[in-house]
Protein backbone atom coordinates (compact mmCIF):
# COMPACT_ATOMS: atom_id res chain seq x y z
CA UNK A 1 0.00 0.00 0.00
CA UNK A 2 1.43 3.29 -0.90
CA UNK A 3 0.00 6.14 1.10
CA UNK A 4 -1.49 9.79 -0.74
CA UNK A 5 -0.30 12.99 -1.18
CA UNK A 6 -2.97 15.44 -2.32
CA UNK A 7 -1.62 18.40 -4.30
CA UNK A 8 -3.10 21.75 -4.79
CA UNK A 9 -1.90 24.66 -6.85
CA UNK A 10 1.78 25.81 -6.50
CA UNK A 11 5.18 26.86 -7.61
CA UNK A 12 8.60 26.31 -7.44
CA UNK A 13 10.89 29.55 -8.23
CA UNK A 14 14.42 29.85 -9.55
CA UNK A 15 16.41 32.11 -7.05
CA UNK A 16 16.51 34.89 -9.49
CA UNK A 17 12.84 34.95 -10.34
CA UNK A 18 11.97 34.61 -6.51
CA UNK A 19 14.25 37.82 -5.95
CA UNK A 20 12.58 39.58 -8.89
CA UNK A 21 8.94 39.14 -7.11
CA UNK A 22 10.40 39.29 -3.21
CA UNK A 23 13.80 41.31 -3.21
CA UNK A 24 17.48 41.47 -3.32
CA UNK A 25 18.49 38.10 -1.40
CA UNK A 26 15.38 37.17 0.07
CA UNK A 27 15.12 33.62 1.60
CA UNK A 28 11.62 31.87 1.53
CA UNK A 29 10.22 30.86 4.90
CA UNK A 30 9.69 27.62 5.63
CA UNK A 31 5.89 26.61 7.42
CA UNK A 32 5.51 23.42 7.02
CA UNK A 33 7.85 20.14 5.56
CA UNK A 34 6.45 17.90 2.64
CA UNK A 35 6.54 14.36 2.45
CA UNK A 36 9.58 14.37 -0.24
CA UNK A 37 12.98 15.05 1.88
CA UNK A 38 14.00 18.69 1.78
CA UNK A 39 10.54 20.00 0.63
CA UNK A 40 8.54 22.34 2.08
CA UNK A 41 5.68 25.01 2.24
CA UNK A 42 6.60 28.42 2.32
CA UNK A 43 4.54 31.30 3.86
CA UNK A 44 5.56 33.25 1.03
CA UNK A 45 2.25 33.14 -1.91
CA UNK A 46 2.39 34.82 -4.92
CA UNK A 47 -0.85 35.78 -7.80
CA UNK A 48 -0.71 34.12 -11.00
CA UNK A 49 -2.32 35.64 -13.97
CA UNK A 50 -3.70 34.29 -16.75
CA UNK A 51 -5.23 35.97 -20.16
CA UNK A 52 -8.73 35.51 -18.80
CA UNK A 53 -8.40 35.81 -15.00
CA UNK A 54 -6.18 35.48 -11.85
CA UNK A 55 -5.89 32.97 -8.74
CA UNK A 56 -4.38 34.90 -5.93
CA UNK A 57 -2.43 33.28 -2.71
CA UNK A 58 -0.78 30.63 -4.56
CA UNK A 59 2.10 29.01 -2.62
CA UNK A 60 5.35 28.84 -2.99
CA UNK A 61 7.31 25.51 -2.47
CA UNK A 62 11.14 25.38 -1.48
CA UNK A 63 13.69 25.61 -1.92
CA UNK A 64 14.55 26.85 -5.08
CA UNK A 65 14.89 25.10 -8.26
CA UNK A 66 17.26 25.44 -11.57
CA UNK A 67 13.28 26.63 -13.27
CA UNK A 68 10.49 27.82 -12.16
CA UNK A 69 7.34 25.64 -12.46
CA UNK A 70 3.64 26.48 -12.12
CA UNK A 71 1.52 23.51 -10.78
CA UNK A 72 -2.36 24.12 -11.64
CA UNK A 73 -5.40 22.20 -11.25
CA UNK A 74 -7.35 21.32 -14.80
CA UNK A 75 -10.16 23.99 -13.49
CA UNK A 76 -7.42 26.91 -12.51
CA UNK A 77 -6.20 26.22 -16.01
CA UNK A 78 -10.01 27.18 -17.59
CA UNK A 79 -10.11 30.05 -15.21
CA UNK A 80 -6.97 31.93 -16.31
CA UNK A 81 -6.94 30.94 -19.77
CA UNK A 82 -4.20 28.86 -20.55
CA UNK A 83 -4.24 24.67 -22.38
CA UNK A 84 -4.11 22.62 -19.77
CA UNK A 85 -1.05 20.45 -20.25
CA UNK A 86 -0.60 17.17 -18.03
CA UNK A 87 3.14 17.22 -17.37
CA UNK A 88 6.06 15.27 -15.00
CA UNK A 89 7.71 18.03 -13.09
CA UNK A 90 10.12 19.62 -15.11
CA UNK A 91 8.95 18.36 -18.22
CA UNK A 92 7.97 22.16 -19.50
CA UNK A 93 8.90 22.42 -23.00
CA UNK A 94 5.99 23.61 -24.78
CA UNK A 95 4.05 24.20 -22.25
CA UNK A 96 2.22 27.82 -21.66
CA UNK A 97 2.90 30.65 -20.20
CA UNK A 98 1.63 32.69 -17.45
CA UNK A 99 2.69 36.07 -15.21
CA UNK A 100 3.30 35.65 -11.76
CA UNK A 101 3.09 38.74 -9.08
CA UNK A 102 4.71 39.11 -6.49
CA UNK A 103 5.23 41.37 -3.39
CA UNK A 104 7.94 43.62 -5.25
CA UNK A 105 7.94 42.94 -9.11
CA UNK A 106 6.75 40.34 -11.60
CA UNK A 107 7.61 37.59 -13.82
CA UNK A 108 6.35 37.00 -17.18
CA UNK A 109 7.56 33.16 -17.79
CA UNK A 110 6.75 32.34 -21.80
CA UNK A 111 6.61 28.58 -20.35
CA UNK A 112 6.33 26.21 -17.56
CA UNK A 113 2.55 25.78 -16.62
CA UNK A 114 1.34 22.19 -15.91
CA UNK A 115 -0.94 20.06 -14.48
CA UNK A 116 0.69 17.59 -12.52
CA UNK A 117 0.35 14.19 -13.89
CA UNK A 118 0.20 11.34 -11.30
CA UNK A 119 2.98 9.73 -10.10
CA UNK A 120 4.59 7.72 -7.45
CA UNK A 121 8.19 8.64 -5.12
CA UNK A 122 10.12 5.84 -4.38
CA UNK A 123 13.93 5.55 -3.30
CA UNK A 124 15.89 3.21 -5.27
CA UNK A 125 15.24 0.27 -1.56
CA UNK A 126 11.70 1.21 -2.10
CA UNK A 127 11.69 0.27 -5.47
CA UNK A 128 13.94 -2.64 -5.16
CA UNK A 129 11.42 -3.77 -3.15
CA UNK A 130 8.29 -3.31 -5.18
CA UNK A 131 10.14 -4.08 -9.15
CA UNK A 132 9.70 -0.82 -10.10
CA UNK A 133 12.27 1.83 -11.50
CA UNK A 134 12.41 5.43 -12.31
CA UNK A 135 10.51 5.89 -15.78
CA UNK A 136 8.18 2.44 -15.11
CA UNK A 137 4.11 3.55 -15.80
CA UNK A 138 1.48 1.23 -13.89
CA UNK A 139 -1.94 0.84 -12.41
CA UNK A 140 -3.14 1.98 -8.86
CA UNK A 141 -6.43 0.82 -7.38
CA UNK A 142 -8.38 3.04 -5.00
CA UNK A 143 -10.26 1.76 -2.59
CA UNK A 144 -13.76 3.02 -0.28
CA UNK A 145 -17.01 4.10 -2.25
CA UNK A 146 -15.84 5.43 -4.94
CA UNK A 147 -13.11 3.02 -5.58
CA UNK A 148 -11.14 3.26 -9.61
CA UNK A 149 -8.02 2.15 -11.07
CA UNK A 150 -5.76 4.96 -11.80
CA UNK A 151 -3.77 4.11 -14.99
CA UNK A 152 -0.93 5.77 -16.31
CA UNK A 153 0.70 6.50 -12.96
CA UNK A 154 4.56 7.29 -13.68
CA UNK A 155 7.00 6.18 -11.17
CA UNK A 156 9.95 8.05 -10.11
CA UNK A 157 12.67 6.40 -8.76
CA UNK A 158 15.46 8.73 -6.90
CA UNK A 159 18.29 8.61 -3.82
CA UNK A 160 16.11 10.92 -1.42
CA UNK A 161 12.70 9.75 -2.37
CA UNK A 162 9.90 8.95 -0.29
CA UNK A 163 7.10 6.56 -0.45
CA UNK A 164 4.19 8.60 -1.46
CA UNK A 165 1.87 8.84 -4.45
CA UNK A 166 0.89 12.28 -5.65
CA UNK A 167 -2.38 13.03 -7.39
CA UNK A 168 -3.96 16.47 -8.03
CA UNK A 169 -6.60 17.81 -5.41
CA UNK A 170 -9.21 17.66 -8.25
CA UNK A 171 -8.50 13.51 -8.78
CA UNK A 172 -8.58 12.88 -4.97
CA UNK A 173 -12.08 15.14 -4.89
CA UNK A 174 -13.35 13.11 -7.37
CA UNK A 175 -11.87 9.56 -6.05
CA UNK A 176 -13.18 10.07 -2.56
CA UNK A 177 -9.54 10.05 -1.25
CA UNK A 178 -8.03 12.03 1.35
CA UNK A 179 -4.37 12.17 2.91
CA UNK A 180 -5.45 9.28 5.09
CA UNK A 181 -5.70 7.48 2.37
CA UNK A 182 -3.44 4.16 0.51
CA UNK A 183 -3.51 2.91 -3.28
CA UNK A 184 -2.25 -0.04 -4.52
CA UNK A 185 -0.01 -1.07 -7.15
CA UNK A 186 -2.02 -3.53 -9.63
CA UNK A 187 -0.05 -4.97 -13.06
Amino acid sequence: MIPVGISGRHLHLTKEHLEILFGKDYELTPIKNLTQPGQFAAKETVTLAGPKSVIENVRIIGPVRKETQVEILTSDAFKLGVKPVVRLSGDLKDTPGITIIGKNGTVVLKEGVIVAQRHIHLNEEQGRERNLKNGDVVNLKTTGIRSAILENVSVRVGNNGYLDCHIDQEEANALGLNSKSYVEIVR
